[in-house]
């Protein structure tokens, strides 16, 4: 009796090892699921990420908002009957970002850039 409990156990750990340890186990398993949820997660960051860079495409291809924005703060360019003033850093101020416009009710004066006057 205790020889055939024996190999009964024995067995049952013979078993049991594919089902844990094995090629297609649970721990496989597990790791390959986990491995998923974080792709699938990464996959969601990108789309959103694709959707907002496919509206701005779309917005610069069809509106004249976008295309007006990045001409102001990366290229400093002005609109007609705007006035441009630029703010030079004092002692111990840090610059702004960009020039900021600012509007005016009369036609454009003159922007202090180098002692010119430019008009636009």
């Amino acid at each position: 009796m205790r020889l055939i409990m024996i190999c009964l156990a024995a067995l049952l750990v013979a078993i049991q090892y594919p089902l844990w340890l094995g090629k297609g186990g649970w721990l496989r398993v597990w790791e390959l699921d986990r491995q998923v949820t974080a792709a699938q997660k990464k996959n969601d960051e990108l789309k959103a990420r694709n959707a907002q860079l496919a509206g701005e495409v779309q917005d610069l291809k069809e509106g004249t908002e976008a295309v007006e924005e990045r001409a102001r703060y990366e290229l400093g360019m002005i609109k007609d009957n705007e006035i441009f003033i630029q703010v030079l850093p004092g002692n111990g101020a840090q610059a702004p970002a960009a020039p900021l416009p600012a509007a005016a009710a009369g036609p454009v004066n003159a922007a202090a850039q180098g002692g010119r006057a430019a008009t636009h």
